[in-house]
């Protein structure tokens, strides 16, 4: 029982509910036309299950090396490590395992791919230990993180990706990572710069003002990709502009989440609990799906 306990414990260290965020890694396998290619989709579904083993054994380091901070927060005081159900020798051993097997598989499903693991995985080694406490830098690194996965994805099946389409995953992020920051701010209050000692760098008026500027490049960078000649040319159609609305209720949707009912802070969790959030992603899915296909 016991060793069960280890291994369950173990596993939601990896932050399962994080996973979420891997899904980006297919969206040059939908963006270029091969979603329906059953040897790409087996592999973008493998580099999926691999990057949610990287990005785990990366949370881990992250738990192991906050620990101390985790414990003075309401909700990550409650975490495995955090809260003593996982020993700290076998979360070590955890973080290794995990991401040596993690980056092996990641060169034995594409060489291209590998090495953006690896170029993933050093970023969040340095945000682990030094950029997280370097105000704005801190979510710039964050979402460069997101950015890797459409890359990876990418690198994956060796195909081209549109600049627009990283262009508007960087904004995106960073509009995720900034709601996040403006939560963690509101909620732990004076206690803050405790648990995360950027935040002391922060005020609320600074991250209104940064989350106008990325909800708007979002929305104008997304709809010069819909328009811009070359993603005309590449599908064939101009009525990928048609999806631009389901974009803009998302990010407005979003918006109200943070500033009139106060979340924000667990991006991930919002994705699979708010309905209307789910259905216009499911809705703008259709869409992309039934305009390029």
């Amino acid at each position: 029982m016991k060793a069960l306990n280890i291994i369950r414990y173990i596993f939601l260290t990896l932050r399962p509910k994080q996973w979420t965020k891997n899904l980006l890694i297919f969206a040059a396998l939908i963006f270029s036309q091969n979603l329906t290619h059953g040897y790409f989709d087996t592999a973008v579904i493998l580099g999926f299950i691999i990057f949610c083993i990287i990005s785990g054994s990366v949370y881990t380091l992250n738990d192991l090396v906050d620990v101390k901070k985790d414990r003075l927060h309401p909700k990550k005081a409650k975490r495995p490590i955090a809260s003593g159900q996982l020993p700290i020798p076998y979360a070590i051993l955890s973080f290794f395992f995990f991401s040596i097997s993690g980056i092996i598989a990641a060169f034995q499903l594409e060489e291209n791919f590998g090495w953006v693991v690896i170029i993933y995985f050093v970023f969040q080694i340095l945000y682990t230990f030094i950029v997280k406490n370097i105000v704005i830098l801190d979510i710039f690194v964050i979402a460069i993180g997101f950015v890797l996965r459409v890359v990876a994805g990418a690198a994956i099946i060796t195909v081209p990706i549109s600049n627009w389409l990283l262009v508007c995953t960087l904004f995106l992020s960073l509009f995720l990572a900034l709601g996040k920051r403006r939560f963690e701010l509101i909620k732990m209050d004076k206690k803050a710069a405790e648990t995360r000692a950027a935040l002391k760098e922060y005020n609320v008026q600074l991250l209104d003002q940064m989350i106008t500027v990325v909800t708007s490049a979002t929305v104008v960078a997304y709809s010069i990709y819909t328009l811009s000649p070359e993603t005309i040319t590449k599908f064939g159609t101009k009525n990928l502009m048609y999806t631009i609305p389901f974009v803009l209720y998302g990010v407005f949707r979003y918006l109200y989440l943070i500033y009139q009912k106060e979340t924000g802070g667990y991006p991930e969790e919002i994705l699979v609990s708010d309905i209307p959030l789910i259905i216009g992603i499911l809705l703008y899915a259709f869409a992309v799906w039934f305009i390029i296909y």
